[in-house]
């Protein structure tokens, strides 16, 4: 058995098994795992640091899940928008394909609680329907795998996916959606990194919630990816006593990208039954981002967007208070610093630069003045043109 696959059997299970290692109440998480399969890998276990803390949170089972009656089983419709079993058509160029049910650990937040944790992946058979409605839909450019988790599948089996999308010519990208990296980091082998240079273009999409969750382990197996060509995304969910908090954020975001993993989504919670226990307001969402705006690099900023009940897609939100004022003279704006700006619109193909703020402008030559940084003071009085030729 390869190393990876008997770590995940090491994982904790039964309710039993998690009281002896954190003392959790046996028969609370009983009445919850019938319907809601619990999985937490070793690497998981090691960082949990107090009963109760933020990876406890999301991996612990929780009562709360059973109290939530009213809230649907699939609030996002991914089962009205399957044209074919296990792929979900909802945007015009892309497609989601399930390939398992399985995950290395099963999120208490899932959107999918209603499928994961049922065991099997996907047969011959269904991967053939799958395909040939690709073949058919030449609009389709982009596929996502997911489930579940693509990377719990063997070897030979995602490699037949893969081999079997790239044998589509209009289908351009291939996407992994994936908490394995995380969460059972030793499944980021050599020969999964051979296999997946042979399909390139392959984006992969890392989910990420904490900063404790980088341990030095998940940093080596993102540099892995990495190194083999792999462009990583990180997916987070906004949970409440989890990560609803700016400095909490920050400290994630920047750990993404020193693991070479760009921040990507931070998603509102869903309203999937089972996990409203972990929705915060809309507005602590937009907080977060105020606290990183302007205040660190662009790179570690996520696109904060709400994926819409009944189906409608994901949706980008912003701090309203950015965009002060619009219409056909200019706009408005106001930055991190809370300063305003104009920025005019153009008429006849021709923008007037006189009304800006808080910057000075040389309103003879209609452009800031600006320093040059570093410059000799001989070159001081140098124009343009005498640049080109250095």
């Amino acid at each position: 058995m390869e190393e990876w696959r008997q770590i995940l059997a090491d994982s904790i299970v039964k309710p039993k098994d998690l009281a002896d290692h954190l003392g959790a109440d046996p028969k609370e998480i009983e009445a919850i795992v019938g319907d809601y399969p619990m999985r937490i890998t070793p690497t998981v276990l090691a960082t949990i640091k107090a009963k109760g803390d933020a990876i406890w949170k999301q991996v612990v089972p929780d009562r709360a899940e059973m109290a939530d009656f009213e809230a649907p089983d699939d609030p996002l419709e991914e089962d009205l928008m399957s044209p074919v079993p296990h792929l979900v058509h909802r945007y015009p160029d892309r497609v989601l394909l399930m390939v398992t049910n399985q995950c290395p650990i099963y999120c208490r937040f899932c959107t999918r609680k209603r499928l994961v944790g049922k065991p099997g992946f996907l047969k011959k058979g269904e991967l053939d329907r799958a395909i040939e409605y690709l073949r058919v839909h030449t609009e389709v450019r982009d596929v996502i795998l997911s489930g579940g988790d693509p990377l719990l599948l063997p070897d030979h089996l995602l490699e037949r996916i893969l081999k079997a999308l790239r044998s589509i010519p209009h289908l351009e990208l291939i996407r992994l959606g994936s908490r394995v990296p995380g969460t059972l980091p030793q499944r980021i082998t050599a020969r999964f990194c051979e296999i997946v240079k042979k399909y390139h273009p392959i984006y992969m999409n890392l989910h990420f919630n904490h900063p404790d969750e980088l341990t030095p382990e998940v940093m080596a197996a993102c540099g892995k990816l990495a190194d083999a060509g792999v462009p990583l995304g990180a997916q987070t969910v906004l949970l409440k006593g989890v990560n609803d908090d700016p400095d909490v954020m920050k400290r994630l975001v920047h750990q993404l990208l020193l693991a070479r993993v760009k921040p990507y989504y931070l998603y509102q919670a869903d309203l999937t039954k089972g996990t409203n226990h972990f929705r915060t307001t809309v507005e602590t969402g937009m907080q977060i981002i105020r606290s990183l705006q302007g205040h660190t690099s662009g790179m570690a900023v996520p696109h904060f967007v709400i994926d819409a009940p009944g189906g409608g897609g994901k949706i980008p939100i912003l701090p309203p208070d950015y965009l002060v004022h619009l219409d056909e003279e200019g706009v408005v704006l106001k930055n991190y610093e809370n300063k305003t700006f104009h920025y005019p619109q153009p008429a006849n193909g021709h923008a007037s630069f006189d009304g800006a703020q808080d910057r000075p402008f040389d309103g003879a030559q209609g452009r800031r003045e600006l320093p040059m940084l570093g410059a000799h003071p001989a070159m001081s009085g140098c124009s343009d043109g005498a640049f080109e030729d250095a």
